[in-house]
Formats: C-alpha cells, structure tokens, sequence
C-alpha cells in the first residue's frame, strides 16, 4: 500500500525535474504570438500607418523648400541636415500610436480577454511594443525614401547608415514604454494623444532638429544639451552624414536604457492594477 501511495509523489517529482516552468522562455514566446496578432492588426488597417508615411514626407517637403533656403541658403544643404533631424522627430512621435492603441483595446475588453488566457500578465504589454517595430521601420524606410527623392545622399558607408536606423528604431522601441505607461492612467485614447504630443513636442523642437543648437538662445540650450532628441539626432547626422559622434551614440543609449528602466515598470505595475 506504502509503495502504491509513494509511487505517484515519485512520477510527479521526476516529471517536475525534467520539465520545468521556464518562465522567462514562457514570456516571450506569449509575448512574440501577441506580436503577431499586432502585426496583422496593422495589416488589415494600413490607414493606421498614415502618420508614419505620410508625416515624414510633408515635413521634409514644408521645411526644406520653405524653409531651406532661409535657415541655409541651399535646400540641399538644409535637406541634408534636417533629414536625420526628421527622422528622429517621426519616429519618436510614431511611439505615441501605441499608447492610443492600447487604451482603446483596454476600452473595448479586449484586455479582460487577455486576463482569462494562461499567459504571463506582462506579455500583451511586451507583445504590442514589440508588434510596433514594424511602424519604425516603416518611417525609416519612407523617410529615407522620400529623402533621397529629393536629393539626399549618405555620406558614409552602409554599415554606419545601418547602424543610425537600427539606433532611430532601438530609441523608439525603448521610448515607447513612455506612452504604454500614460496609456494606463488616463481615460480616453484622445487624453493619451494630447498629453503624449505635450511632451514629444518640446522634446522635438527645443533640440537640434531644425536649426543647430548654437542659434538658440543660452537659456534654452542647457535643456537642448540634455535633450534624448538631440543626442539622437547627433548620432544619426554623424553615422548618416560623418559629422562628429562624440559621446551621443553612448548618451542615446543610456537614455534608451533609462526609459526602459524606469517606465516599463511602471507600465507593468499600472496595468496590473488597472485590469
């Protein structure tokens, strides 16, 4: 009778030692599925991707032939410095989708769905930052499409002009937890829009995206020096166009570093509470 009971506890415990609970493994693989159905999402919608193609084209097209000839004297002299500048300015605008998104999906019950699968409570947040990769790549594509339509030209190699839209595209997936995380505290998806726009477009204009920085006055440049926006878009210029790094690359990615540290969190703790 002893070895009848025992046998049972000794199966459980051997099946439990060789097929553990690989949480970590468990999260992503829920985490890429959901970032799958955020892609087909955008598929089937392709009007949500109006302000990641449409965008950089009408502010490239505005400001060079507006502007070009005032702040440079040469619209292919200021195409060519303002590029990178726009491609940093829509890619990081590009982020707030996310938050709208996701409060509406929150709205519609969607999430109350979520919460009744057997997946980590963390992955339907993970899954959409990573589904959104897709828009970043799609205005970095458009923006340098549409740049060299006009007449920009990569001054460096393709190695370096890789590597400035891989870092464009790593800063908006990492600033995008900034978005998730208003998303979980405001009511409607037009209060995420607002107060996103609120804070993307000081960060945009009081940078070094349209005018360089020493043209600004001195009290607005101390925040333009410390500004993730222009950090970015100095390491872009340089590794676009061959203008000197420094230490923008290293300061964009601890920034990077900072908005996943402090705002994802933030984002998980508020969205368990909320749903």
């Amino acid at each position: 009778m002893s070895t009848l009971v025992g046998a049972p506890t000794t199966a459980s415990s051997a099946l439990s030692t060789v097929a553990p609970n690989p949480r970590p493994f468990r999260l992503v693989r829920h985490s890429l599925a959901l970032a799958k159905r955020s892609l087909i999402k955008t598929w089937r919608t392709p009007e949500a991707l109006v302000d990641v193609t449409l965008q950089p084209v009408l502010f490239l097209v505005i400001f060079v032939y507006v502007f070009g000839g005032a702040v440079a004297g040469s619209t292919h002299d200021y195409l060519q410095f303002l590029l990178p500048g726009i491609l940093a300015q829509t890619i990081a605008t590009g982020a707030i989708a996310i938050g709208v998104n996701l409060n509406t999906d929150i709205a519609k019950g969607i999430f109350d769905r979520f919460r009744s699968l057997p997946i980590p409570r963390s992955a339907p947040l993970v899954g959409a930052v990573l589904g959104d990769v897709v828009r970043y790549v799609i205005v970095t594509v458009s923006t340098l499409a549409i740049g060299y339509l006009m007449g920009f030209r990569i001054e460096t190699d393709p190695l370096r002009a890789i590597a400035g839209c891989l870092l464009a595209v790593l800063f908006a997936l990492c600033l995008s937890w900034l978005p998730v995380y208003v998303s979980m505290k405001v009511r409607t998806p037009g209060a995420v829009q607002g107060l996103m726009f609120a804070l993307i477009m000081p960060l945009s204009f009081a940078s070094n995206v349209f005018v360089g920085a020493d043209t600004l006055p001195g009290w607005m440049q101390a925040f333009v020096d410390v500004n993730p926006m222009t950090h970015l878009v100095d390491s872009v210029r340089g590794l676009f166009l061959g203008t000197p790094l420094g230490a923008h690359v290293w300061w964009t990615l601890a920034w990077c570093v900072g908005f996943v540290v402090v705002f994802m969190p933030l984002a998980l703790r508020a969205y368990r509470r909320k749903i």
